[in-house]
């Protein structure tokens, strides 16, 4: 058996003897089998994320921001003002509420906040609610990608063992109980990852049906009607529309999908595969991808365009194109615009550009110094986490007994053992990827470049380690990857399987431990100073 079989392996034959019946209730057994792993991971994953979901009752880092935007956009449908005492006003007993209507200047787009949103309207704007999403979707994606690695690696183990690695890590834990941005990023990104491998199977089974019946070459095949390539568009126009730096993974999809197309033609004989998916393919998909990315986008921001009401109301420079005739900024991306008369265009689509431009000012020239910023460069070995939360707690407060008093924090750390490993496997991908022309390690790293080396142009700008949430299930899909490559090669002894079993199985017994170990940290556990201080391995830690 061939490595490449011990992640994809084939169809085993047909059982000789009686029954269609017998095959025909195998196979639904094995459906199941390969729905259950999936669940019972997702399952434990939930239990992680919606623990004491409402604890800490505080305001965690950013949600001073974002559970007050929801609310606001529930409520008026654009972001609105707050007075210096609301923190304090929403958590006290009984909760005041001091919304006002004036318009507030917002850094992001809305969708992220209206799916916060989704939790307060259920469960109203207490922590529980404004973080309800957040861990609901953490959980989903759980899920997700055990049928994504199944589908990629022909496996459900190596599915089940990637979402089994994300379930225990840490930053992925951290960012789906709390209220913000990047865990809902994630969500999207890696829905719109899986939707492309469907219709990647689906196009190479309409190639494989077209040369069957007949047709001449790959050259000339239509694959027509894509709906999951749409799919995709439309979970990564949400991306976009919760971060802006959803349009890079946009980009990086899109070629994605068009070399797959390349690839699939060339399969399928092509004698001119290029040409053949310039021609037939390329077009498409940037209507399916970026067409259908766009209406989400742009659509997100329907509360903010219809909350127009009298000039004095409305979203932040609602009407800053009511009286006038011409387009602003007038560069984008340092590129000079021509100042014509653009009244053609609706004054509320005016009025949303000129609000970008300035949205695009502020994210780039975002230079001001903060204690928990770091570099790039740092963030696949977790060197600086970000700490969200922090108290400390005497002695006899809280159930601390420890004469040297206690801490609780919340620490936007992954858990180290996977993220080290991680290193290591995203450089077995390269090798794969560029030595055996391995088209899923060139997917995963496909998704890996979209989503990190982007920020490598930021060395100015204030940026955390946080935003790498959207990557951890793409290092976790590299790891399993790793990990079922060491069970062995083609031919390799029964004593060789086992060790390979036996070190893939330490692998995750010890991130698991890890987790375990440094669990306290992601949910603010009351603990001694001194367990606390065992927890820095790192002097940046702290």
């Amino acid at each position: 058996m061939t490595q490449a079989a011990l992640i994809h392996p084939p169809a085993p034959p047909a059982p000789a003897g009686p029954a269609p019946g017998r095959r025909g209730l195998l196979r639904r057994a094995s459906d199941r089998a390969d729905w259950l792993g999936p669940i019972a991971v997702a399952l434990f994953a939930g239990l992680l994320r919606f623990w004491d979901l409402g604890y800490p009752n505080a305001f965690v880092f950013d949600e001073t921001y974002y559970p007050k935007d929801a609310w606001s956009l529930l409520r008026q449908g654009y972001e609105g003002t707050w007075p210096d005492s609301a923190n304090a006003d929403i958590l006290t007993v009984p909760q005041s509420i001091p919304l006002t209507s004036a318009p507030e200047f917002i850094a992001h787009p809305p969708l992220g906040k209206w799916v916060i949103a989704l939790g307060e309207q259920l469960f109203g704007l207490h922590p529980f609610g404004w973080r309800f999403m957040t861990a609901l979707l953490g959980t989903l994606t759980v899920l997700m990608l055990a049928r994504i690695g199944r589908r990629l690696f022909g496996s459900t183990l190596v599915g089940c063992t990637a979402a089994l690695l994300m379930s225990v890590d840490g930053l992925q834990l951290v960012m789906s109980r709390v209220g913000l941005l990047d865990g809902v990023q994630m969500f999207f990104v890696l829905a719109a990852f899986g939707s492309l491998l469907i219709d990647r199977d689906h196009a190479r089974a309409r190639l494989a049906a077209a040369r069957e019946g007949g047709a001449p070459d790959g050259d000339r095949i239509r694959l027509g009607l894509r709906p999951w390539r749409i799919a995709a568009g439309v979970a990564l126009g949400a991306a976009c529309a919760v971060k802006w730096n959803g349009v890079m993974v946009l980009a990086a999809f899109g070629l994605l999908t068009v070399l797959w197309d390349q690839s699939g033609r060339r399969w399928a004989g092509a004698r001119r595969p290029w040409r053949s998916m310039l021609r037939r393919d390329a077009v498409p998909a940037l209507l399916a991808m970026v067409g259908s990315a766009l209406v989400v986008y742009v659509g997100s921001w329907a509360g903010w365009l219809a909350a127009g009401g009298e000039p004095a109301g409305g979203g932040y420079d609602r009407h800053w194109a009511d009286d006038r005739a011409g387009l602003s900024p007038d560069k984008v991306l340092g590129i000079p615009l021509p100042q014509v008369s653009m009244s053609w265009v609706p004054a509320p689509l005016r009025s949303l550009w000129h609000y970008h431009g300035q949205m695009y000012d502020f994210n780039t020239g975002l230079s001001t110094p903060h204690t928990y910023q770091s570099n790039p460069f740092s963030w696949l070995v977790q060197s600086r986490p970000v700490s969200m939360y922090w108290e400390q707690v005497p002695n006899g407060q809280r159930g601390c007994t420890a004469s040297g008093g206690c801490a609780a924090q919340i620490l936007g750390l992954g858990t180290p053992l996977l993220w080290w490993t991680a290193c290591f496997a995203l450089v077995y991908l390269l090798w794969r990827w560029f030595f055996r022309r391995d088209w899923r390690s060139g997917a995963v790293l496909c998704a890996v470049a979209g989503i990190y080396l982007p920020w490598f142009q930021y060395q100015e700008r204030t940026v955390f380690s946080f935003y790498m949430v959207v990557l951890v299930p793409f290092l976790c899909l590299a790891v399993a990857q790793m990990l079922g490559a060491m069970l062995g090669p083609e031919g390799c002894s029964p004593e060789r399987r086992r060790i390979g079993a036996a070190g893939a199985g330490l692998i995750v017994l010890a991130v698991m431990a890890c987790f375990a170990f440094f669990h306290p940290l992601y949910t603010a556990e009351v603990i001694p100073m001194t367990s606390w201080q065992d927890r820095m391995w790192l002097t940046t830690w702290v």
